[in-house]
């Protein structure tokens, strides 16, 4: 029994260390945010060049419930970030219809008011590396480089975790 985990342990190990390379290849800190141009789920064309100078939350969602959770916490991000030079952005990033993400936002617990993206033909899914990684959250800075990023939810990036990473923005610019 013994060896028998351990030979599994042995062929896992490959396995995993791909994935975290793979993954690690799609994590942009320290890069330029690639600009995209969508249509809001209200029908207003919404680019992320309009928010040059502020620092952006973007969001890369599917539909899908750890996506319910980090929208909402989003949410609240933008509710604590109102007052501040911080734009909150939402993206459908795997080409669902209107009608599917304007179904899926009407179950979340809050009502979202950030702009939420839908994105057909999957750009951002490919420029940001969504794919099999989602939710996933970027912090861009005031001149447009990705600072931070995570994957998943919970603890990893919660409303208290991103608005930390939004602050220490706003303290210092974009010196990180």
């Amino acid at each position: 029994m013994k060896r028998a985990i351990l030979i599994l342990g042995a062929l896992l190990v490959p396995v995993l260390a791909t994935q975290l390379v793979l993954a690690a290849g799609l994590f942009k800190v320290g890069e330029k945010a690639p600009p995209f141009a969508l249509t809001a789920i209200t029908g207003e064309t919404v680019g992320l060049d309009r928010y040059k100078g502020k620092v952006v939350v973007l969001g890369l969602f599917h539909i899908c419930e750890p996506c319910l959770i980090q929208g909402s916490a989003l949410q609240k991000v933008s509710e604590m970030m109102k007052e501040k030079n911080v734009a909150v952005l939402g993206v459908n990033s795997s080409g669902d219809s209107k009608k599917s993400v304007g179904e899926f936002l009407s179950v979340f617990p809050v009502k979202v008011t950030y702009p939420y993206l839908l994105d057909p033909n999957k750009v951002t899914d490919k420029l940001y590396g969504g794919g099999k990684f989602i939710p996933n959250v970027y912090v861009i800075d005031q001149q447009g480089v990705i600072r931070w990023q995570r994957v998943g939810n919970m603890d990893l990036a919660g409303e208290e975790v991103i608005v930390a990473e939004v602050e220490k923005l706003l303290a210092g610019g974009s010196k990180m």
